[in-house]
């Protein structure tokens, strides 16, 4: 199957966040000297200026932050799709994670929901964070 829909490029900085995502796992950069938890990655961390940084694993786990309910298709390959929820999560580690929300009635939502990371595999090398919300047998 052919997916028809744009694709992220992995780059030197963006890597191994991908490579992450392809094992089901959410990865951010976290600065050694101050603890600071980042995306995008970077060399630098944007609160103290180190570079000492290294990559952790976090929870999957955030909470809605704000979101929107596309009705029409910013790209043809989007038509089928629609309606469908782009939102922010908040992670429990701290970054905010652009990316959809999944299989619940665009009426049930609304920011500081919880919710959790889910995958979609879309090709071998990609695998894309979705999240759902967060119910008693996630936890």
């Amino acid at each position: 199957m052919d997916y028809e829909r744009p694709l992220p490029v992995p780059d030197a900085d963006t890597k191994p966040f991908w490579d992450g995502c392809r094992q089901h796992q959410l990865k951010f950069q976290r600065c050694r000297e101050c603890g600071h938890v980042r995306w995008p990655p970077s060399i630098i961390c944007p609160n103290c200026h180190s570079q000492n940084a290294t990559w952790i694993l976090s929870s999957g786990r955030g909470k809605i932050y704000s979101y929107v309910v596309y009705h029409q298709a910013p790209h043809p390959a989007f038509k089928d799709k629609l309606p469908y929820v782009v939102a922010i999560v908040e992670l429990e580690e701290g970054p905010h994670l652009l990316t959809n929300i999944i299989g619940s009635p665009h009426d049930h939502l609304r920011c500081d929901l919880p919710a959790v990371v889910t995958w979609e595999d879309v090709t071998s090398e990609i695998s894309l964070p979705k999240f759902k919300l967060l119910d008693r047998r996630d936890e």
